[in-house]
């Protein structure tokens, strides 16, 4: 008798995986937005980043390092206190690619100066694309390149430091940073009683001959393995800011002691730790009392970051979604044919359009702002809206792309569940929405003659934009209220908006018109989807957005 066989198991209606692709030759959008903003230039560069970025290989390596999470070593077989972080060697190599690729240094020279030529807007391209595949790792490697700003008030610790932080090369030994290859640096600001109000840190820095010692604590200290820190403590002349290495000038462990790992949402291929400061050893940063003034100028440009990272994570969402409904039929159509899925694709590749223009219009703002006012201005004023409104924008986004996939985007085996447990953090870490809402009213009062020209250059931007003109009047009228902090978030997200309008009209004009009529010529509503586009309008955006 013929026992009856049951093929149970025959995989049929799945796409494959979006792996072993070009991230950047995929991506016009992001390709047209480089080339306009200064980066025409460095295609080839960029493709070759973008293929090996894209790889199988290099999507595994995330996919273990988050599986993998760091374990807190507080001390050694012998009882010796050591804090050290343990990673699986995936996050070290996620490291030393983006370190190869000099995503934690390239806009600086050797000597820590801006490097121009394109280099916020290339190096921004490739953070964007990392932040793709893996979003955790990325956090020393914004700090590392951010901390440059800061230590620029300390030319002397910069000089020292620069030889180090310029080499391509990642380093994770336990070691002195100046017997390094290779370095990183974190931030330690935040302590338990304050949050986002540094000044009422409590950590307390005592002069010893040249240096100081600290004591107290943060409740959130990132990339605790870094070779060295930018803390805040209070000194006598007020708030400071201070350099503090893990290894003390004689080779000796600092005191810098990590009492646990923070349990997070996501970001959890990186560590994120409390830390208690036992008169560790540090050297002042700029003047005692300067701490904000000094540690700002890092802080923009992690913001910058931010938003870069936020938007790339929307393209991957949007980029395995549109992948998905190509090769997955429902009802004898592929969901990319039918038309209520297509009105939600193109929907959500319009918001990564106007993104990645957006935030490739700031970066080349940040380049261009030593030697130009006005781009000094507009790095001012849009960089918290735009960072607002992108990682904002960022969740909800996120959680769409993974309702495209149906239960395959719910499950940890694929990437999007993932993209969304790490996309709160972008709006959250260096200042939360109503930070940067009050952050553009303070550049407002500051530098009121000079945000005024921003607004009226994004005017001449987006002239003959559908809803421009009344957006300009609005933001005006909502800014100059006596109350304007009680509308902030209206007016500045429609003032990213606008600015996200003026951008991508330097990159797609036709695009910019669909951005214009579905986003200030009308409230765009709560979900994608929810707008009236022209057949050919959709085509062409899930053309652009994955060939």
């Amino acid at each position: 008798m013929t026992q009856a066989s049951f093929a149970t198991h025959e995989v049929l209606n799945q796409s494959r995986p979006f792996e072993d692709v070009d991230l950047f030759t995929l991506d016009r959008p992001l390709s047209e937005a480089v080339a306009a903003n200064g980066g025409a230039s460095v295609q080839k560069e960029l493709s070759e980043f973008g293929q090996h970025w894209g790889s199988a290989a290099m999507a595994a390596r995330g996919r273990i390092a988050n599986e993998n999470t760091p374990k807190l070593r507080t001390f050694d077989s012998r009882g010796n206190r050591r804090d050290e972080v343990e990673f699986h060697p995936a996050y070290h190599e996620l490291m030393a690619r983006s370190a190869h690729a000099g995503i934690h240094n390239s806009t600086w020279t050797a000597d820590g100066r801006p490097a121009g030529d394109a280099a916020e807007v290339v190096r921004a391209a490739k953070f964007y694309m990392a932040a793709q595949v893996e979003t955790g790792h990325l956090c020393p490697i914004t700090m590392t390149r951010a901390s440059v700003a800061a230590l620029a008030a300390q030319p002397d610790l910069l000089a020292k430091t620069m030889c180090v932080i310029a080499t391509r090369a990642y380093d994770p030994s336990f070691a002195p940073w100046w017997t390094k290859r290779g370095m990183t640096l974190g931030m330690g600001m935040t302590e338990k009683q304050g949050g986002t109000d540094v000044r009422s840190n409590m950590s307390r820095a005592v002069r010893e001959g040249d240096a100081y010692r600290i004591t107290g604590h943060k409740w959130f200290m990132s990339a605790p393995m870094c070779d060295a820190f930018l803390v805040l403590a209070q000194a006598d002349e007020g708030l400071s800011c201070f350099f503090m290495p893990r290894f003390k000038p004689d080779g000796a462990v600092n005191a810098i002691q990590f009492q646990r790992l923070k349990d997070k949402l996501g970001n959890r291929s990186n560590a994120s730790s409390e830390v208690e400061f036992a008169g560790a050893y540090a050297e002042r940063v700029g003047d005692e009392g300067k701490g904000v003034r000094t540690i700002i100028q890092m802080v923009q440009l992690t913001r910058q970051d931010c938003a870069i990272a936020s938007a790339g994570l929307m393209r991957s969402g949007l980029a395995h979604a549109l992948h998905h409904a190509r090769h997955r039929s429902v009802f004898q159509k592929h969901l990319a044919d039918q038309p209520l899925m297509q009105a939600v694709l193109s929907d959500m590749a319009l918001h990564v359009e106007a993104s990645i223009a957006l935030v490739m219009r700031l970066c080349r703002s940040f380049e261009r702002a030593p030697h130009d006012p006005n781009e000094a201005a507009f790095m001012r004023l849009l960089t918290p809206a735009i960072k607002y409104w992108v990682c904002k924008s960022a969740p909800g986004f996120l959680y769409e792309a993974m309702e495209c996939l149906g239960g395959n985007g719910y499950v940890e085996e694929g990437i999007l569940a993932r993209h969304y447990r790490e996309s709160p953090v972008n709006a959250i870490w260096e200042g939360s929405g109503n930070v940067m809402c009050l952050d553009v009213l303070r550049a407002l009062s500051r530098e009121a003659d000079a945000a005024t020209a921003v607004l009226q250059h994004l005017a001449e931007e987006t002239k003959g934009l559908r809803g421009a003109g009344d957006a300009v009047a609005s933001i005006g009228k909502a800014f100059r209220r006596p109350d304007s902090e009680r509308v902030a978030r209206l007016a500045v997200e429609k003032l990213a908006l606008l600015a996200a309008a003026a951008a991508l009209n330097k990159v797609s004009p036709h695009h910019a018109e669909l951005f214009a009529a579905t986003r200030l010529a009308v409230g765009h509503a709560g979900m994608y989807g929810a707008v009236d586009l022209a057949n050919d309008d959709i085509r062409r955006l899930l053309e652009r957005a994955l060939p």
